[in-house]
């Protein structure tokens, strides 16, 4: 049995690297954290012309028609790039959740103007710092009018929709907001990863539209988070390579009492450690990537231990990374801070790694009670 991806997919994923080598080195990525531009517009056009964002989308709808296996490898080499473009918040999250949920209507009007990258879409659920029970937000939706805040939103200052989890009645019902309309505020909110955006959106009485079942927001959200979750996972795994890959490099270069410091055991412990989890993380993502495309049902806990895994193999490549380099790892002109950061925001951006632990404990305990 074949558990690779197949020489097509791979030939994908090796024509999304080398383009991304080409337009988006580590420069890049620098330019907009230490800038004013808020994403490489010129990059973003650029992946749309690729069709990575319409990557999972049927070609009805203006996308690619190719599959999700396709696009978490595109979103792999993503992550390998640090590329500074609204990607997820716009193809794993906002693209997702109307594939999930969105009327017929609702996918032949908006899904190919995602796919082109003329519009950028998000996915708002939180309002602050802390727990936030999502089956009460506070965000509400009146009379077809949304009144309330949402923050911290990923793009939310670039976007031109945004998919809003919203109390409507006594449930939560997500709500498709153009973010254009009169009513609407938009705040950039400071962040360890100025690279990636996020912001508050403020609603005041702005039209809505609800997106699938009303009162079924929260059913709609945890689907997507699951989906955008494996997405994502492969975005870190890139992100945790690509930090091995040159902080191998540099303990190759590196040399200490004559010799490369990567031959020191101690150093080649932590390497070997380093490796062990990225390995780990690969194979969670690989589960969920299976589950994602096949519409398993396994995808809830799949996407689980694909997100705890990628999670904690980022975060430790990325520290690994600033200590392996020793002093010049803290200095602001070597790299090494650029995979913190972005390592540090993709492992809060759809909730923490303990949330996803206390999540897949909640859902094996429910499925062995069934």
């Amino acid at each position: 049995m074949n558990f690779d991806f197949s020489d097509d997919q791979k030939l994908i994923q090796k024509t999304a690297r080398d383009y991304l080598a080409q337009h988006a080195p580590l420069s890049v990525c620098r330019r907009v954290l230490e800038g004013n531009e808020r994403y490489d517009a010129a990059l973003w056009k650029g992946a749309a012309e690729m069709g990575w964002l319409g990557a999972a989308v049927p070609e009805e709808y203006g996308g690619s028609g190719l599959g999700h296996l396709e696009l978490v490898l595109i979103a792999e080499e993503i992550g390998r790039s640090l590329a500074p473009i609204p990607f997820s918040s716009s193809a794993a999250l906002a693209t997702e959740a109307l594939l999930v949920a969105g009327s017929e209507a609702q996918k032949k009007k908006l899904l190919p103007r995602l796919c082109s990258g003329e519009l950028i879409g998000t996915l708002a659920v939180a309002e602050g710092t802390g727990d936030f029970d999502v089956a009460t937000p506070g965000t509400r939706i009146e009379g077809g009018r949304v009144t309330g805040e949402k923050l911290p939103v990923s793009d939310g200052d670039v976007a031109g929709i945004a998919l809003v989890l919203v109390r409507d009645g006594s449930g939560a019902s997500l709500a498709l907001v153009d973010l254009e309309a009169p009513g609407v505020t938009r705040t950039s909110l400071e962040s360890l990863d100025p690279s990636r955006s996020q912001a508050k959106l403020g609603f005041s009485n702005v039209p809505a539209e609800i997106v699938g079942a009303s009162g079924k927001g929260r059913e709609i959200v945890s689907k997507v988070l699951d989906r955008a979750a494996v997405v994502m996972a492969f975005e870190q795994l890139g992100g945790a390579q690509r930090a091995l890959d040159v902080t191998r490099d540099y303990a190759l270069g590196r040399y200490a009492f004559g010799r490369p410091i990567a031959s020191f055991q101690a150093l080649k412990h932590r390497f070997a450690d380093l490796f062990c989890a990225i390995e780990l993380a690969r194979s969670n993502a690989f589960y969920g990537a299976w589950a994602l495309s096949h519409g398993n049902d396994e995808l809830p806990l799949a996407a689980c231990g694909a997100r705890i895994a990628a999670t904690d193999a980022f975060e430790l490549a990325a520290k690994d990374m600033i200590q392996i380099h020793g002093g010049v790892g803290y200095t602001w002109e070597y790299d090494c801070h650029l995979f913190y950061r972005r390592a540090k925001l993709l492992g809060l951006v759809l909730g923490s790694a303990s949330e996803w632990r206390e999540k897949l404990m909640t859902r094996l305990e429910a499925r062995e009670a069934a």
